[in-house]
């Protein structure tokens, strides 16, 4: 019997094509993906970890911070997505895509075992990013908390997420939006759910981004494109 896992693994990887093609050329998303990566406040030499790396689409801006001297690491459960990011990023030595859950993430194995990931040092990881990631986690907080233990003191740990917008223009924009995520929720094929796939959804968020403010001394608290984006970014203390 297939799992909840192996469907959203065989939907995504069905359509990556189309994932990367909106995550590389929707309005607004290099701008966007160029902040989340600046949020991470990392400095050369550094090491940052991308949970549901996706097609690749931040690791260039992430692998820009860092320089040649750092490492970056972009992790994902689905083959053909990660296919695409290690295509978009072949030119880069020290941009490593390794399969994986970011509920469970190879780092650790990863970081100690030079020949998996060479480049990195004793210092283990500056900073972790999630984009468009913690929605589709059973326990998002709990996905939070592990995030911010893995990088420690004075790591970094950002997330950006799409929810219903909270501006005053907001009942249009949130009715795209909640078609949006019905089109983008496997299987796709249902007109009724028990919750709506948008309801839970900004649970989802709601806990992961509150749970990093109470971990974390934030360093960025923004909302972009139509209020529906929200960038939060915490420093452990």
């Amino acid at each position: 019997m297939a799992t909840e896992s192996d469907s959203a693994q065989e939907f995504y990887g069905r359509w990556a094509r189309l994932y990367d093609l909106i995550a590389r050329r929707t309005p607004g998303i290099a701008r966007l993906r160029k902040r989340a990566a600046a949020a991470c406040r990392l400095e050369p030499g550094d090491t940052v970890v991308e949970m549901g790396c996706g097609t690749g689409a931040n690791l260039p801006f992430l692998r820009e911070r860092v320089g040649p001297a750092g490492t970056v690491i972009g992790i994902d459960f689905t083959r053909p997505v990660l296919e695409r990011a290690r295509a978009a990023t072949a030119a880069y030595d020290n941009v490593h895509v390794l399969q994986g859950d970011a509920t469970q993430p190879p780092v650790r194995a990863a970081l100690e075992d030079d020949e998996g990931v060479p480049g990195t040092d004793d210092d283990g990881v500056d900073a972790v990013l999630a984009t468009f990631v913690v929605g589709m986690l059973e326990d998002s907080a709990g996905a939070v908390d592990d995030w911010c233990d893995l990088v420690g003191s004075d790591g970094t740990v950002v997330l950006a997420n799409a929810a219903r917008s909270r501006e005053w223009y907001a009942p249009p924009v949130n009715a795209v939006f909640r078609a949006i995520v019905v089109l983008s929720t496997p299987p796709t094929m249902q007109l009724r759910y028990e919750s709506d796939p948008h309801i839970r959804l900004d649970e989802k968020i709601d806990a992961a981004h509150a749970r990093l403010r109470e971990r974390a001394v934030a360093v960025a608290d923004e909302t972009h494109i139509f209020g529906v984006v929200r960038l939060t970014g915490g420093r452990l203390d």
